[in-house]
């Protein structure tokens, strides 16, 4: 199910991937994505994002999804 919480930051994180997408490869494309979410969002909206991502990414654009499993594949784990 989706909060409204989650339904902001997929609409969110779907905006940041058209404005930041440069035509570049997918990959480094994903890449300045990823690195947006890094910088700029709280870990309680990352996690929350990977959260639904691993459960239902219906609602995520593929830029998005490319993003998330860049994230997820370069964060360091949780101690």
């Amino acid at each position: 199910m989706i909060d409204a919480e989650l339904k902001h930051l997929i609409k969110m994180l779907n905006q940041i991937s058209v404005n930041l997408a440069r035509g570049d490869s997918e990959e480094q494309d994903a890449a300045r994505v990823a690195d947006h979410m890094r910088r700029f969002w709280a870990p309680s909206m990352r996690a929350k994002i990977t959260d639904y991502a691993a459960l239902d990414e219906d609602a995520l654009a593929d830029l998005s999804k490319r993003a998330i499993a860049v994230l997820v594949s370069t964060s360091p784990p949780v101690q």
